[in-house]
């Protein structure tokens, strides 16, 4: 089949035929300054009734599995971000983008475009880190082997104008390779260490029903500089594979996970299932579960010493949110339940449910249900009694589409009880999605999601919301280098 192949001029992008094949056509590193905010609009599962697709919408800051989109720096008192936007072509293309809040003026920078993905598909957005001196790394991530990934540093410390594509390698198999192809990322930073990343991997020909499926390999990688990283080592190799959500806390690092059925009937990632914990406290050199029991990895079966609850017996799928910690370092992890894969009410409740870790046992209790599993928040400690989540568990203008209203949910006994505390956008045109937590959060840059219509492609916009509730919109369209954001009235 003949392929395009695009070409970055001083003219802008022109397309030329070719017979290369599609391993060949890469993504182009920009380093150009855009004139607004725009995110990426994205659609998955192509269906024949009312709700169109498994899921869609303004997903800028998708999915839960990367992580983190916006880091705080104390040195500089800026919050950085980066996001999947939307190039202007009539049929835009995935924007790897970054810009930064300055706190002491309360004003965003125009985002700077480092490169162009050279696809749609937000599940390649973008994942950042800041270094201890300062560099913003970009994680560009790819879905599966069809096309590379790239990392760039910041050619300046604490600046967004240009950065630099780094030639990173790995190890594997005692040979050092090209490190151009990771995906589901979240990427962890301790000094004197170096970077901790969790990540997929795809292998194939080994599954029993699933012959020409890859296997969601899960595992983590290492690296003291970013540009040398070690060998990836799995963490979990369950049947067809895994979704894992990591988080941090001081010197422990630790992922939640499900699996997906290998199975005749009911398998792979649309049937995904029960739900993992496991962490380590020396940068990889061992694992143990929340009650501190030693394990070795990867887990390769269903029942393991990983395992916070089982729910595949009930025939109920899982879908993980996010994974944060309390002031004692016990974990606490938020993800939604439902019958299937489908959206609509048929396959519901979509409950929205909390486990924690309380020192002894796993506590799991119920939050609220929402109407679609994609569904995705953010979980928030506020002190040692007080938790917070905030998420689009509100129907939408686009009911039983993804996303929705975002809504504040307190619990004052460590998770027990939830009540709602506010909606913080009512009366919205397009649903809200992906509602993300910065790293080192600050209050006055809180949470962060875009919006998007959920049933049919639109424009998306990306907005940010203090702890106290106050919404702004990031604009679309700027004339200056900084702008305020704009306020968002509830």
């Amino acid at each position: 089949m003949k392929k395009w192949l695009l070409l970055l001029t001083s003219a802008g992008f022109q397309t030329l035929p070719t017979f290369l094949p599609t391993s060949v056509l890469q993504a182009q590193t920009l380093n150009q300054t855009d004139d607004g905010f725009r995110g990426i609009w994205y659609h998955i599962g192509k269906l024949d009734n009312e709700y169109v697709h498994k899921y869609s919408g303004g997903l800028g800051t998708y999915p839960a599995n990367h992580s983190p989109f916006s880091v705080y720096s104390p040195e500089v008192k800026k919050t950085f971000f980066c996001f999947g936007g939307a190039s202007k072509d009539s049929k835009p293309s995935l924007l790897h983008e970054i810009s930064y809040f300055d706190h002491t003026t309360g004003q965003v920078a125009r985002p700077t475009v480092v490169l162009n993905k050279a696809t749609d598909d937000a599940h390649d957005n973008p994942v950042l880190n800041i270094d201890a001196q300062g560099y913003l790394w970009l994680f560009s991530t790819s879905h599966g082997v069809e096309r590379p990934s790239y990392t760039h540093r910041s050619r300046k410390p604490y600046d967004i104008s240009t950065f630099d594509k780094i030639e990173a390698t790995y190890f594997k198999n005692g040979k050092q390779l090209p490190f151009d192809n990771f995906s589901y990322l979240q990427s962890f930073y301790q000094k004197g260490k170096g970077f901790f990343h969790l990540m997929t991997h795809y292998e194939r020909g080994i599954l029993k029903y699933g012959a020409k499926k890859p296997r969601r390999t899960i595992g983590y990688i290492t690296s003291k500089d970013g540009i040398q990283w070690s060998d990836i080592k799995d963490i979990g190799t369950i049947e067809e594979g895994h979704y894992q959500t990591g988080g941090q806390w001081n010197n422990k690092i630790g992922t939640s996970f499900n699996m997906h059925p290998d199975t005749e009937k009911g398998a792979g990632l649309d049937y995904r299932t029960n739900l993992y914990y496991v962490e380590t406290n020396d940068f990889g050199q061992s694992w143990q579960n929340a009650q501190g029991e030693k394990l070795t990895l990867p887990l390769s079966t269903p029942q393991n010493g990983g395992l916070v609850k089982e729910y595949r017996s009930a025939g109920l799928n899982v879908y993980i949110n996010d994974l944060t910690y309390d002031a004692k370092g016990r974990p606490i992890i938020l993800f939604v339940t439902s019958k299937g894969p489908d959206p609509g009410p048929s396959q519901g409740p979509h409950t929205w449910q909390v486990a924690f870790f309380n020192g002894k046992t796993w506590e799991i209790n119920p939050v609220t249900t929402a109407d679609h599993n994609y569904d995705m928040g953010s979980l928030y400690v506020e002190n040692s009694t007080t938790w917070k989540i905030i998420g689009p568990t509100e129907a939408g203008p686009q009911p039983y589409g993804t996303g929705g209203e975002v809504a504040v949910w307190l619990s004052k006994n460590q998770g027990k009880t939830w009540k709602k505390q506010i909606n913080l956008t009512p009366n919205s045109a397009f649903n809200h999605s992906y509602v993300r937590r910065p790293q080192n959060v600050h209050p006055d840059f809180y949470a962060f999601w875009a919006d998007g219509h959920a049933r049919q492609p639109s424009e998306s916009s990306l907005y940010f919301s203090t702890k106290k509730g106050e919404v702004f919109r990031l604009p679309r369209q700027m004339k200056n280098e900084l702008e305020k954001p704009i306020r968002v009235k509830p």
